[in-house]
């Protein structure tokens, strides 16, 4: 991550800070009163081909210990109401500021991967992942409702894996792509200001 882009995704972070900290404990009381603990849900991503890091979300589905890759229909029925309305605000990922204080995401990059895609693709992700992970990002803007789309119509884990790899990756990948070689400071203030428009849509 270059020093111009670490600049500013820590002055973003100490402007969001004063709104995320207050809105961050509402949501995180109203998780503890209707689904109990934990409240975080912690997943292992990475932010270099051989470097992971633990992603901080609020938790929105009921615990499996057998879950395993991306959310797909399968999981559907784990989603606990309140975690619906979270995800569809993308609220669940408030936790996330912590994550790019410490360094391991910025604001802006492609959605940090699990490392089982890692590891079964190290060609795409030793690609994608010399741009540092987002918290929103090209492909985020223009596949993230598309890819829910296709995943939602999975009814069991193998499905989700094969339609992500088959029909996600690929797609995610060349947008990952395009953003790293044209990447500026005002196109990262642009797509982070159309996912806050495409937010308040949903709002």
């Amino acid at each position: 991550m270059t020093f111009s882009k670490r600049l500013m995704d820590l002055c973003l972070a100490a402007i969001f800070l004063p709104i995320v900290l207050p809105l961050g404990l509402i949501v995180a009381l109203a998780l503890l009163l209707t689904q109990g603990r934990p409240v975080l849900y912690l997943s292992e991503r990475m932010k270099t081909p051989d470097r992971g890091f633990r992603l901080w979300k609020f938790r929105t589905m009921r615990a499996d210990p057998e879950d395993r890759g991306v959310s797909g229909g399968d999981k559907v029925a784990r989603i606990t109401p309140l975690g619906r309305v979270l995800r569809r605000t993308r609220l669940d990922e408030l936790p996330q500021l912590w994550n790019i204080l410490r360094g391991d995401m910025s604001f802006v990059g492609p959605r940090p991967p699990l490392r089982r895609y890692v590891e079964a693709f190290p060609r795409i992700y030793g690609a994608v992942l010399r741009s540092r992970p987002g918290v929103t990002g090209l492909a985020t803007l223009h596949f993230h409702r598309r890819e829910a789309a296709l995943l939602e119509g999975c009814a069991t884990a193998e499905a989700t894996e094969a339609v992500y790899i088959r029909r996600c990756i690929p797609v995610k990948a060349r947008l990952d792509l395009l953003y790293q070689q044209r990447r500026t400071f005002c196109l990262d203030l642009a797509i982070l200001v159309k996912t806050f428009a495409k937010l308040l849509r949903i709002g």
